[in-house]
């Protein structure tokens, strides 16, 4: 079983990550830190907590809130047209029992890592702001983890906010040049494999059809965001579709063999006037000195097949 510390900005593919990892056999939340992107570090804290709730967890899952901002620049505007305006699709969740930690999730990830050396593996589905600022208290925490498995780039394909950019990377270029500069072992699953990790109409019948009676209220949350997110793919001319962007990576974490990887050497561009935000290689020479497992290929019905059994389980 992974030992695992996730870090979301919870909007509707992050709640579904969520739901993911809790119901998986194969991932124990040792914590989530929230942040800023898809919504403000508060609401994504506040989804955060009510999700948890939802999906019913059988041990204590602690959440720390974290950064509010990117590290050198201003905050760009959150992506209601993608999420809604509160991040999961406007749909109103029961008010948490559970509060957030006193303690920043920068803070957080270094005191769990420090007390579980080499035991747990970092699954960030959002920028990577609150890592960066882990790596400035304490730059040792990168020889204590297992590694790091992150949503965000793309290496081969083109981006989703620039031609060049995806969205977690380009939301805090300056926190993502460092990481990969870190030293970490990490898994890069970006959009050259979350844009085949296609949910469509077919695989959302079957998961409802797979769903238990008694899971009324996950089934109904977990179908009006889905939904929502068709909704939203279809006014962006991308079909009729949810991309599994941030599910794939907690898929990645249960089954590595879901995904086809190459290893590269992953530069993020942080200074261009058109191309800040890129995860760019050189393609001209061998491979040599790398920092970055390239997820590329993806076993797409396998893992749609995983996350639907494991949601309805």
């Amino acid at each position: 079983m992974e030992r695992v510390i996730l870090d979301v900005d919870t909007g509707i593919d992050d709640a579904l990550a969520i739901i993911y990892a809790i119901k998986s056999k194969e991932i124990h939340l040792e914590g989530i830190t929230t942040g800023f992107g898809n919504v403000t570090n508060e609401q994504a804290t506040s989804n955060t907590l009510r999700v948890i709730e939802l999906a019913e967890p059988s041990y204590s899952i602690p959440v720390a809130m974290g950064a509010e901002k990117p590290l050198y620049r201003p905050k760009r505007p959150t992506v209601a047209h993608v999420h809604g305006q509160n991040g999961i699709g406007d749909y109103t969740l029961p008010e948490p029992k559970q509060k957030a930690l006193d303690e920043h999730a920068a803070d957080f990830i270094v005191r769990k890592i420090n007390e579980n050396v080499n035991e747990l593996t970092l699954l960030f589905v959002g920028r990577l702001t609150n890592l960066a600022l882990a790596l400035k208290k304490d730059p040792s925490i990168v020889g204590k983890v297992k590694g790091l498995v992150l949503m965000g780039g793309a290496l081969q394909t083109y981006g989703n906010v620039t031609g060049w950019a995806e969205a977690n990377i380009y939301g805090d270029p300056d926190a993502a040049k460092e990481v990969f500069e870190s030293g970490l072992s990490i898994t890069m699953v970006g959009l050259d494999v979350t844009r085949k990790a296609d949910f469509r109409e077919e695989h959302l019948n079957r998961l409802m059809d797979k769903m238990s009676p008694e899971k009324e209220a996950l089934s109904s949350f977990i179908k009006h965001i889905v939904t929502f997110g068709f909704e939203a793919s279809e006014k962006m001319e991308e079909g009729r579709q949810r991309l599994l962007h941030d599910p794939l990576a907690v898929g990645v974490v249960i089954n590595p063999t879901f995904v086809q990887t190459e290893n590269y050497h992953v530069y993020v561009e942080n200074e261009g006037k058109y191309t800040t935000g890129a995860t760019i290689a050189d393609y001209r020479k061998p491979q040599t000195d790398t920092n970055a497992s390239v997820c590329l290929g993806l076993k797409r019905e396998e893992f749609i097949n995983h996350f639907i059994n494991t949601i309805s389980s």
